[in-house]
């Protein structure tokens, strides 16, 4: 999605917990209007410190796309007794969209226009076998996003969930299975910037994207 905007004209500022990730696709694109930052958005301190990165470029905020995320298999009942999985899973995958968005709102309503992009899951709206709490995380990000989008929609803003299915990035290495299973992840970059380059007068609410076989369970 990085490389979309930026080929697309937008200047992009985009954060990892790795700067060796983020030094690679500086490099990759040199001469780019990128800004990248080390940050990971599971701490609220780093969303804020992302957050005020962003706005120090002093430019138009156009998309902002949350898909910060981590899946941690396995059932209830083999989480740690603690709920430390689950308020993990809520961190990285629901609060860190819930902290940069509302630290980047005031901005965006001010300017009275503006597209925020989700990243869920098509386990956002189907439970998965050893699913836990990485399902709850994301069917809670789902119900975030639409009321995001029932509370700002008269104010200009345009709100989108991303439901991709299976997707060839670096979680499913070691998978024993054929690239063609998966949905290849410039196929998800291009849907969402179709769905941000509509006119204003629309807006893709969900955009629910599975490989052409199916899903992997």
């Amino acid at each position: 999605m990085v490389l979309s905007f930026l080929a697309a004209g937008f200047t992009v500022a985009t954060c990892a917990r790795r700067a060796e990730d983020l030094a690679g696709l500086t490099a990759a694109r040199p001469g780019a209007a990128l800004y990248t930052l080390p940050a990971d958005l599971s701490q609220p301190a780093d969303c804020q410190r992302f957050a005020e990165f962003v706005l120090q470029l002093g430019l138009p905020l156009a998309a902002l796309v949350n898909n910060a995320g981590a899946y941690v298999p396995g059932r209830f009942q083999d989480e740690p007794a603690d709920g430390s999985r689950l308020r993990d899973m809520l961190n990285i995958n629901l609060l860190s969209a819930y902290d940069v968005t509302r630290a980047l709102l005031p901005t965006l309503l001010a300017q009275g226009r503006g597209h925020i992009f989700t990243i869920c899951s098509t386990a956002s709206i189907m439970p998965y076998p050893n699913g836990g709490s990485y399902g709850v995380a994301k069917f809670a990000l789902l119900g975030y996003t639409k009321t995001l989008r029932e509370e700002v929609k008269a104010q200009g803003l345009r709100v989108t969930a991303v439901l991709p299915g299976a997707t060839l990035t670096r979680s499913w290495e070691g998978a024993a299975l054929p690239p063609e299973r998966f949905i290849d992840p410039a196929d998800v970059a291009a849907a969402v910037l179709g769905a941000f380059q509509l006119s204003p007068q629309a807006v893709v609410e969900e955009l629910l994207i599975r490989p052409q076989l199916g899903d992997l369970l």
